[in-house]
């Protein structure tokens, strides 16, 4: 891995421990940062990881030890995909890879208009639109709305409906990028939209985020490369 594309990956591993930690804070749950992790030390929300490694080859028995395994459901968000976690009573969820855009405007323009959800309605029809049936809109809770470095996008059709967005997480060196969605056409329809919204926000910045199968390939062909591997293992 070239120094480029290190810095790369640990920029992006600390951009996503810091929403991690917004999304756990927003559910009334603090986390703590220290110099090898980002770890709460409960339960964090549905689809959360537990802890972030920020750098690699973090300890994994104190990794395990800041954590709830007692609970069913912990997991790690190995950033590295260089730890061995079995020991500790984890197995392998899935791998995926850490991507990067350079900061540009999008390839393809947009179909949408977009706007940032700035009120606990706009981001409940958002997180409806996310969730799309499946039962866990509550996850996006208005508390989100106060952190100053998270940014809802919503992507709207003709009639003022959400149909696609994403969630953008500032940083200093970074904008991360999260929770991709179109109702129609997937994150292949969604990326215009999002990129758009990206490039007005933070023109400066390069975009980062995380995907594996379809969903990466879908990012690929909008302008990211994938830079490092990670891994997410789920404990039980």
């Amino acid at each position: 891995m070239t120094v480029h594309k290190q810095f790369l990956v640990r920029a992006a591993a600390r951009n996503n421990a810091e929403w991690c930690a917004v999304m756990s804070r927003s559910h009334g749950l603090a986390g703590a940062f220290e110099p090898q992790v980002w770890a709460a030390p409960a339960r964090t929300p549905l689809f959360y990881p537990d802890a972030v490694t920020l750098v690699p080859g973090a300890d994994p028995a104190a990794l395990a030890a800041r954590i709830d395994t007692s609970a069913p459901g912990a997991s790690v968000k190995d950033s590295f995909a260089d730890l061995d976690l079995t020991g500790a009573g984890f197995r392998v969820l899935f791998e995926a890879q850490w991507i990067h855009r350079p900061a540009s405007a999008p390839d393809t323009k947009p179909d949408l208009a977009w706007n940032v959800a700035g009120d606990p309605d706009t981001l409940h029809a958002w997180a409806l639109a996310w969730d799309n049936g499946n039962g866990n809109p509550d996850l996006f809770r208005p508390e989100l709305l106060d952190d100053p470095a998270t940014f809802v996008l919503a992507g709207r059709s003709a009639d003022g409906r959400v149909v696609a967005g994403a969630v953008a997480s500032h940083s200093d060196q970074v904008v991360g990028i999260s929770n991709v969605f179109a109702l129609d056409g997937g994150p292949d329809a969604a990326w215009p939209v999002v990129l758009e919204a990206v490039h007005w926000l933070f023109p400066a910045l390069p975009v980062v985020g995380y995907d594996h199968g379809e969903h990466l390939a879908a990012a690929v062909c909008h302008g990211f490369e994938p830079v490092g591997p990670l891994r997410i293992w789920l404990h039980g």
